[in-house]
């Protein structure tokens, strides 16, 4: 069994030409992408160059690397006619990606449409990517109740990645990453033990950014009244961007079998020690055994 990295981002033709054929946000201007939150962003071509992308892989000693829409853009927020030719160019080439690539679908969350996210997830997607800020209290599992109950239906996993981040122009350039997209992942960790898990009880899920290290929250949470807090075997995070001091306090909170590797290429680099200084056995639960429970295997 070989190791498998759980969250990648990669661009393929048919979204940047989808991209580059609008003219609000979010739009590409050549390589720039300009959106309503954020300041533009010089996107560099190699990092979506799939030939190159998937050498990287292979050099990095991955058997599947799996890609994901970039929630941040907000694709998944515009009006149904506007997100749905974004929405279906990143399935059509996303779906056709050569090994070592497998790909999350992704769906509307402003005008919900499970038939045609089924109809995506027929393709062979592993499963489902949605934005942290559409599920981050009880009227967001209410809205996309339906994209959770096909899940459900055909065992498959939730990917929760932050959405966009409004007014993330205002601060400097490392400000979304580290405010809005964590204090998101934070909401949505907590939303899915009040809102999601009572609704969904089969579902597996896997958030981002080790949850915002929501996680380690868990003795207020207790001493706050939310009662003890229960390991879900069901529940996964994935480590990108973070090392070895928060993924080891994550796994003393959650156990070493609910971390996932997840490097988020090409925003950042996989960990040049998969194991996070935990040692081999936990390297190998992180890039093989934890991922394949996530995704059913």
């Amino acid at each position: 069994m070989t190791p498998i990295d759980v969250h990648q981002h990669l661009w393929t033709p048919s979204l940047l030409a989808a991209l580059r054929a609008r003219r609000e946000p979010p739009f590409l201007d050549g390589w720039t992408l300009h959106l309503a939150g954020e300041p533009p962003y010089d996107v560099p071509p190699a990092a979506h160059d799939v030939a190159r992308r998937a050498e990287l892989a292979v050099a990095d000693g991955l058997g599947r690397a799996l890609v994901s829409m970039s929630a941040p853009i907000g694709v998944e927020w515009l009006p149904s006619a506007e997100a749905r030719p974004l929405l279906d160019a990143y399935h059509e080439d996303a779906a056709a990606l050569p090994e070592p690539f497998g790909a999350w679908a992704a769906a509307g969350v402003r005008d919900v449409d499970a038939k045609a996210t089924a109809r995506a997830l027929d393709a062979g997607f592993v499963g489902l990517q949605l934005p942290a800020n559409a599920l981050a209290n009880a009227a967001g599992y209410a809205r996309c109740a339906p994209l959770l109950d096909l899940l459900t239906e055909r065992d498959l996993p939730l990917f929760v990645h932050p959405g966009p981040a409004p007014g993330g122009s205002e601060g400097p350039g490392w400000w979304p990453a580290m405010v809005p997209y964590v204090q998101q992942m934070h909401a949505a960790w907590f939303a899915f033990r009040a809102f999601g898990r009572p609704r969904h009880p089969r579902l597996r899920v896997c958030f981002a950014l080790l949850a915002g290290l929501a996680p380690l929250h868990g003795e207020r949470f207790t001493a706050r009244g939310g009662g003890p807090a229960a390991v879900d075997p069901d529940v996964f995070v994935e480590t990108s961007s973070y090392g070895p001091n928060s993924v080891a306090a994550v796994v003393r909170a959650l156990g070493v079998d609910a971390v996932v590797q997840g490097s988020d290429r090409p925003y950042a680099e996989p960990p040049q020690h998969p194991g996070f200084g935990l040692g081999g056995a936990a390297a190998d639960a992180f890039r093989i055994a934890n991922p394949r429970r996530l995704l059913g295997g």
